[in-house]
């Protein structure tokens, strides 16, 4: 079907209380996964490329998001393009032309009055263009290789009056918090503070994003969706889970060298992955810890 737009599925997933997935791709396997897990799922989906896959990807945006674009307008369940953590201003200004409807531009790294003027600018060009917008503000942290953050550090988390001041100043669409969770965490120990995102929730009228959800038990996705959550961004379990099952594989059978074989073991166990999150958001799944 057509590709969607993300500020459609975000405000769909806000009206019915729920939380639309949102997850990192870097690879046609990972586009392809997470499709056909989101069929599986009979959900909507995002698909997102962040700054660093583009670096990954020889600095050309446009072949993954060719790539991402036909495979979503021949996907049996709605599927938008987002641009995630951006901090150039030349991959910003891509995006229309690439096919993406939102981008999430990422001057968290700067101090609140840089991080505002940076991003005020970036949703004035963004929203002249017709995208929608997310901005970040606090420090989630674990992005570009950075040690994992310590959440409970003073200043980490996202103040709510600071919050509010920042959206009206902003103008973004959406705004991501930091109440706990961190980018790039392998194992799922990630504690939320849900007191605070219920204050954010009920100081802000703009949809709450969660990043670093890969670190973060299904109890607490459940809870942060109840709390209001309504975009949920995934990247780090689909690479643990397509690494995973080629280690497994190729231990099995090291003598094999067609990576086809392998890299189908690999795609089948992101699918799984990318179903069974969307299962949790939406209360279908298992709530493990």
């Amino acid at each position: 079907m057509p590709l969607v737009t993300t500020g459609e599925l975000v405000t769909r997933a806000a009206e019915a209380r729920s939380a639309v997935a949102a997850f990192n791709i870097i690879t046609l396997e990972h586009i392809e996964a997470v499709v056909a897990g989101a069929e599986s799922a009979e959900a909507p989906v995002v698909l997102q490329v962040s700054e660093n896959a583009v670096k990954f990807r020889y600095g050309r945006l446009l072949p993954l998001a060719r790539a991402a674009a036909a495979a979503a307008e021949r996907a049996a369940v709605p599927v938008a393009l987002h641009l995630d953590h951006v901090q150039s201003d030349d991959l910003l200004r891509q995006a229309p032309g690439a096919g993406f409807s939102s981008v999430m531009y990422d001057a968290a790294r700067l101090p609140y009055a840089d991080n505002l003027t940076a991003t005020r600018a970036a949703t004035d060009w963004a929203h002249a263009q017709g995208l929608w917008i997310e901005a970040e503000l606090g420090e989630v942290g674990g992005k570009n290789g950075e040690p994992p953050l310590d959440a409970h550090a003073p200043g980490a988390r996202t103040d709510p009056a600071r919050a509010r001041a920042f959206v009206t100043d902003s103008g973004v669409d959406a705004l991501a918090v930091a109440i706990g969770s961190s980018h790039a965490m392998t194992t799922r120990t990630a504690t939320l503070d849900h007191d605070l995102l219920k204050r954010l929730t009920a100081t802000l009228d703009v949809p709450l994003v969660l990043h670093g959800s890969s670190g973060v038990p299904d109890d607490e996705l459940i809870a942060a969706v109840a709390d209001g959550i309504t975009k949920v961004n995934v990247g780090t379990a689909l690479n643990l889970a397509m690494t995973g099952a080629i280690r497994a594989y190729l231990a099995e059978h090291p003598e094999e060298v067609d990576s086809r074989k392998y890299l189908s073991v690999g795609r089948e166990a992101m699918e799984g992955a990318v179903a069974r999150i969307i299962g949790v958001l939406a209360g279908t799944g298992p709530a493990t810890a």
